[in-house]
This record gives C-alpha cells, sequence and structure tokens, in this order.
C-alpha cells in the first residue's frame, strides 16, 4: 500500500482531533461539580497514625511506623529573678515506639504557649532558650501556639531524619477550641 498525501492528511487530522474527543469523552463521564482524579498508587495510601490532644485543641499525624508510641509531658518555665516573674507551659512529647535507654530515639516536643505568652515571645519579653533565637511556630487555635523547641533536632541520636521529615509535612493540625 502507498502512503499518499490523502492519508498523511487524514493520519494529522486524527492526531489532533483524538485528544481532544478524549477529553470530551472524559469530562463526560465525569459527574458535574467534580473533578476527574487519578487514583493514587497503593503506596501512597498508607494509614497516619495521628495523636489526638483534646486538652490544648490539636493533633499531630505520625507515620505507620510510629505505631505504640508514648506521649511525655513535661514544661518549660522562663522566670526573671528582677521582676520575680515566672512563665510557665507544657512540653508535649511524642516518642518513637522503638525508644529504649540503650538506644534513644529523636522525640517530637511540641512546646505549648498561651496567646498572651507567644506574643511576649515574638516580641522578645520572654525567652524561654539559651540558643541565640526562639521557638518555631508549628500552628495555633484559638488559646494556644505550639511551637518546637529551638536546637532540638541537634543531638546524635537515631531518627532525627526521620522526624526531620515528618515535620516538612506540616503534621500538626489545630483544632478550635471555646
Amino acid at each position: 500500500m502507498k502512503f499518499t498525501s490523502g492519508m498523511f492528511v487524514l493520519l494529522m487530522a486524527w492526531l489532533v482531533i483524538s485528544p481532544t474527543f478524549a477529553s470530551i469523552q472524559q469530562a463526560a463521564s465525569t459527574p458535574p461539580g467534580q473533578e476527574s482524579k487519578q487514583q493514587p498508587p497503593a503506596e501512597a495510601a498508607t494509614e497516619a497514625i495521628v495523636y489526638k490532644n483534646t486538652k490544648y485543641g490539636f493533633s499531630f499525624s505520625l507515620p505507620e511506623g510510629w505505631k505504640g508510641y508514648t506521649i511525655l509531658t513535661s514544661s518549660w518555665e522562663r522566670s526573671d529573678p528582677e521582676k520575680g516573674d515566672v512563665e510557665r507551659g507544657p512540653v508535649i512529647s511524642i516518642r518513637h515506639p522503638l525508644w529504649t535507654k540503650e538506644n534513644p530515639r529523636q522525640d517530637i516536643p511540641i512546646m505549648v504557649f498561651t496567646i498572651a505568652q507567644w506574643a511576649a515571645v515574638e516580641r522578645g519579653d520572654l525567652s524561654v532558650s539559651a540558643a541565640g533565637f526562639g521557638p518555631s511556630e508549628l500552628g495555633r487555635n484559638r488559646k494556644y501556639v505550639f511551637a518546637l523547641p529551638p536546637r532540638f533536632n541537634e543531638a546524635e541520636v537515631a531518627g532525627v531524619e526521620e522526624v526531620n521529615q515528618i515535620l516538612q509535612h506540616d503534621p500538626l493540625r489545630p483544632s478550635w477550641t471555646k
């Protein structure tokens, strides 16, 4: 069979028209008000572990490997001997389930500040660390600001890179408290 110029024109027309036809057909099969979405690969559909703190109003998403985590509570404190002021707040640490005394791993410490305390931190009136910089905000709700302590991840323990990776995905979700 000899390839003619007419066949060439038909082939080119088909190459131009077929993608348009396919998109029209796809749009027709998608219900109104919904976008057509591709299904994620099976490995992307892993379930996250979620820690929920109802007292302060936030949740924190963790990867599956953190199933069985533990929660430790401590506090941050800052005192001003000249004024006699003492400011305190909780620190909620999420501990990896593989943490042991012999093989410690990096915790995820979340400092909790009232809105007024955080305003003082931002003004420089409240320093809660010997580091040359303050904590970094993770999120906030109507009553509290959640932050990471400065230099929390500079320890030479296992899991530092994993915690840094978790934090890159904005895992803290504040809930609106009364």
